[in-house]
Order: structure tokens, then sequence, then C-alpha cells
């Protein structure tokens, strides 16, 4: 099992929902985050003011997947949020040592499956 973290860009959200949907990955959290890596500050101008903008915004997505999910849901995300510009964004994947479905009780692999209904 793994923990993938993946940071992209806001306007790519749907894309790579719709990507990651199609791949068979459903158990997604989002999260708006800020910050920057590569690209770090740049100028803009507001009201004829400039000023620097230090933090970028981002959407943070965390996926739980069962190690045959990693590569598929790699590739989605991958395929759906890359733009060829500075600032697409990084995954990182972790192991993940236990999941438990609060609901049923269930643990690990049987956790992180679709539920129906």
């Amino acid at each position: 099992m793994k923990l993938i973290t993946a940071l992209i860009r806001p306007n790519r959200l749907q894309a790579v929902k719709e990507a990651l949907f199609a791949a068979g990955v459903r158990g997604i959290t989002i999260s708006r985050v800020s910050g920057h890596g590569g690209q770090a500050g740049s100028t803009e101008t507001y009201r004829g003011s400039p000023y620097v903008v230090e933090f970028h915004e981002k959407v943070q997505l965390q996926i739980a997947v069962s190690e045959p999910f990693v590569q598929p849901t790699l590739d989605a995300i991958v395929s759906a949020a890359r733009t060829g510009n500075i600032g697409d964004g990084k995954i990182f994947v972790q192991p993940l040592e236990q999941v438990v479905r609060i609901r049923t009780g269930e643990s690990d692999e049987a956790a992180l499956t679709p539920v129906e209904s």
C-alpha cells in the first residue's frame, strides 16, 4: 500500500480527477495549499503597483492505493496535470503501513477498495 501525494495546478484539478476516475481510482482527499518549488517568487502588478508573489496556489491530492494501482495512479496524474511549464507540480509516493475503514473495521487492502452503496 502507498500514500500518493500530488501537488498540481488548480486549473488542472478537473482533468486529473477525470483521469483518476478513468483509471479506477476513487478515494481522493483534496486540499488547497500554497507554496513554491523551483519557480520561487515572481513579480506581478496590482493596480499599477508591483509586488512579489512568493507562494503559488496549488491543489494537494492525497490518495491511498494498493500496489496494483500505484503506477496507473501516477500515470493518470502526470498525463492530466502536465502542461510542460514550470510549476506543474510534484508527486510523492510513501509507504503506508496500515489503513482501517472506521465504519466496518476492515483493514489494509480491504479498506482501500471502493464501497458500493
